[in-house]
């Protein structure tokens, strides 16, 4: 590994770990064009802890945040404040992917991510203190937020090391299907919990998530030092990572690409109660609406993994891609509950375009930058999804939840046809064997 303090310009060549180039141009035909399936991630030894890891995670942040609401609401009756809540989970995302990105480089991963962890824990064991005023409440909320972007964006780096090839690939949408699966399913079990264990009760699961996260990393995963060495101001170092990562035409091309269409798909969920309401629709109505696009994008991102080979899931992300706000942009006929449902369901499917995403991406970034640039991308898709569900039931306010989604997939199309022509013009070039 690299151990200069200064990353390599964007665009040039970075040594990796094993020593190969990373930006090479590749020959025609090297690509392998053989399915491997998520049965061979779990093979990897080291990343089944890790994946344990996530779901307990994913699973101590759901119970939280029905958990808090739950008692933010009892304690003060007022709904913003219960609102609150969840959009203090995605504010300080932007925050802390730019200021603190650095720590994900300059550190050992293994132990960014036990102290984002142990540090979690600590942050809800704090809420579960009775008598805690509601102002702290929050701020305990905001500081899980501003750990969550580092530990995210570590990880992800942190699996280039342990998935290889196409594993990677594979990897990263496992750990993608778990968190989709959560907004599905994840609300469901957190009310229950709350049916049986009060709210305060119910974080001390989270404290207990998050410890056992710790301890599964601490304990399954191997030691790897640090990608870059050398002291300076980390802010500072941050901002400038961000900006030599948007600086560059190619690695800013793919970060738009994973920011502008969830920016757009999050506006169903901001208008997902006026539509249901709108339709006579009960709360299983409004349930269904909301699970729509998360099931389809599992659905998804299942069949792509497992039927179809890295070759054919790098020629489809494009087009896929390109089609799939068109769903929504049919909410221009003001479609009955059911049909709206499906085409949900469509747009969910067509976000399998990730899968050819995540090599792209990996291959471009130099491989000291890997976990900086890993927690600008998770910051910058959290903080848009927050503006683009703020902005879809803003406008709501103001024309019928139908013409909202109209014209998301409209808009969003254009936008993202942009973005696709930007990532097409600045790939790579392909030399084809003589």
């Amino acid at each position: 590994m690299t151990t200069d303090s200064e990353p390599p310009p964007l665009g040039e060549n970075a040594e990796s770990p094993a020593g190969s180039a990373q930006h090479a141009p590749t020959t025609s035909g090297s690509e392998e064009d053989t399915t491997t399936g998520y049965g061979a991630v779990f093979s990897v030894r080291e990343y089944r802890p890790i994946f344990v890891a996530h779901v307990l995670s994913v699973l101590g942040s759901v119970f939280a945040d029905v958990a808090l609401a739950v008692l933010v609401f009892r304690q003060t009756g007022s709904a913003l404040l219960t609102a609150l809540v969840f959009a203090f989970g995605m504010l300080p995302y932007a925050l802390s992917g730019v200021l603190l990105s650095g720590i994900a480089d300059r550190y050992p991963a293994r132990r960014i991510l036990c102290v984002c962890d142990l540090l979690c824990a600590a942050f809800v064991a704090v809420m579960v203190i009775p008598g805690t005023p509601i102002a702290v409440l929050f701020m305990m909320r905001v500081c899980v937020a501003l750990a969550t972007p580092l530990f995210t964006g570590t990880r992800a780096a942190s699996l280039v090391d342990i998935l290889q090839g196409d594993l990677y690939v594979l990897g990263r949408s496992l750990v993608r299907i778990v968190s989709q699966g959560a907004q599905i399913v994840g609300s469901g079990i957190g009310g229950l919990v709350l049916v049986w264990l009060s709210p305060r009760t119910a974080l001390c699961l989270t404290v207990g998530t998050f410890l056992t996260s710790a301890a599964l990393l601490r304990l399954g995963t191997v030691s790897r030092p640090a990608r870059v060495s050398g002291g300076g101001a980390m802010m500072r170092q941050s901002i400038v990572s961000a900006g030599q990562l948007l600086g560059n035409p190619r690695t800013r091309a793919l970060l738009l690409m994973w920011w502008v269409p969830p920016m757009f798909f999050v506006a169903a969920e901001g208008v997902g109660a006026p539509f249901a309401a709108a339709a006579g629709a009960g709360p299983v109505g409004f349930g269904l609406f909301l699970a729509a696009m998360p099931a389809g994008t599992v659905a998804g991102e299942v069949l792509a993994g497992t039927l179809f080979s890295p070759l054919t899931r790098d020629k489809i992300a494009l087009p896929l891609a390109a089609v799939s706000l068109l769903p929504m942009a049919a909410f221009v006929v003001h479609p009955a509950l059911p049909v709206a449902i499906a085409l949900l369901l469509f747009t969910g499917l067509c976000a399998a375009y990730t899968l050819g995403m995540d090599k792209w991406f990996v291959d471009e970034v130099p491989e000291d930058m890997r976990g900086r640039a890993m927690s600008l991308l998770g910051a910058g898709i959290m903080t848009l999804q927050g503006l683009g569900a703020a902005a879809g039931g803003a406008i709501a306010e103001w024309v019928p939840p139908y013409v909202v989604l109209c014209g998301a997939g409209t808009l969003g199309t254009f936008m993202v046809l942009g973005v696709l022509r930007s990532v097409h013009r600045t790939r790579p070039r392909v030399i084809t064997a003589a």
